[in-house]
């Protein structure tokens, strides 16, 4: 949620959209809840801002949650609008291992955030030999050392995440007895999934702007592929 409010803010955008992702391609992540409720948490986490909103896109597609397919779909729905993938400097530094990463750079602007480590300039290193990557844009945000593999973990422990996350989020993890050591899974989809965004605050990003001016949108990919 940082992430995206510091997006907000340095890209000028007026809305967030939230994509929980359906099928990571390349890992299965512990104590996956399953999509559904990876949404729920988006939508609790989302409702206190008017400028967030969510979306099943992902969920709602059979196979694998490639980015540059959902840029696709994206584009899809809204022709005219200029599309900008928002990730954190690992991810945009191993673009060129993504699945069609030609296409990705081809259907948005990357917008990097930066990390102490792993500079802009390290970054545009990496990503050299890939058309489209000059057009990546940098911006920062405060450092937050409250991940979503902390915040599962203090809930197993019978720990507080209050303050580490939204009110609304922790009062869902709570009642749904979410990543509990002892039902973790119940109930639960067990296809392949990332962290989930709405509990970790940083997640993977895709900015939307028309080329009207009119209001800016960021959807948030679920993995790096």
């Amino acid at each position: 949620m940082v992430c995206a409010q510091e997006a907000l803010v340095a890209l000028g955008l007026d809305e967030v959209v939230l994509i929980p992702v359906g099928e990571a391609p390349h890992r299965e992540v512990e104590a996956d809840p399953g999509g559904e409720v990876r949404l729920a948490l988006c939508e609790a986490a989302a409702a206190p801002d008017d400028r967030l909103v969510t979306s099943r896109l992902e969920l709602d597609r059979p196979g694998p949650s490639y980015t540059a397919d959902t840029l696709a779909e994206l584009a899809r729905e809204r022709p005219g609008d200029e599309l900008v993938l928002i990730l954190g400097a690992d991810e945009a530094g191993s673009l060129p291992s993504w699945h069609d990463p030609q296409r990705v750079l081809a259907s948005a602007t990357v917008a990097a955030v930066e990390r102490e480590g792993l500079r802009r300039e390290e970054i545009r290193e990496r990503v050299a030999g890939l058309a489209g990557a000059e057009r990546m844009e940098f911006f920062a945000m405060p450092r937050i050392d409250v991940s979503s593999t902390l915040v599962r973990r203090r809930v197993g422990e019978g720990l507080s995440i209050r303050y580490l996350v939204p009110d609304a989020v922790a009062e869902l993890v709570s009642t749904r007895g979410l990543y509990r050591s002892s039902n973790v899974g119940d109930g639960a989809e067990r296809s392949g999934a990332t962290d989930v965004s709405s509990v970790s605050g940083v997640a993977d990003s895709a900015r939307r702007r028309s080329a009207r001016q009119a209001p800016g949108t960021i959807a948030t990919g679920a993995g790096a592929s």
